[in-house]
């Protein structure tokens, strides 16, 4: 009985990989933060300042290990570390190369419906 239970507890700790994110959740991070860095010819503007998407996706990254167990999701993701400023709650900017302006937290849940809608691996 006692085996069976540190069998259990150990699979699910194996599933929870880094900050507690579930696996599913890590790759959907990832995604969102590649997507950020690939977006080579937009300027991010946090609290004012523009910063290129390498930068850009740093911080996020910076972010994401500050928060700790507080993300568990995707959306938590984008709630709590690309949102915006935590220190003066501006909010968190894309423009990109044709001038027009975006939030990056909508930028990313249109990342995340994507990610979410693409069929599932064939295995």
């Amino acid at each position: 009985m006692i085996r069976s239970l540190c069998i259990l507890l150990l699979a699910a700790g194996l599933a929870m990989p880094a900050f507690g994110q579930p696996a599913q959740e890590q790759a959907k991070i990832a995604y969102l933060i590649n997507a950020v860095a690939g977006l080579h010819d937009a300027r991010f503007i946090r609290s004012g300042v523009e910063y290129d998407s390498a930068r850009a996706a740093d911080h996020l990254r910076l972010k994401l290990r500050r928060s700790g167990s507080r993300i568990a999701t995707a959306m938590d993701f984008i709630v709590y570390c690309a949102t915006g400023s935590t220190m003066n709650g501006d909010r968190y900017r894309i423009r990109f190369s044709d001038g027009r302006i975006v939030d990056s937290a909508d930028f990313l849940r249109d990342k995340l419906a994507a990610y979410d809608a693409r069929p599932p691996p064939r295995g």
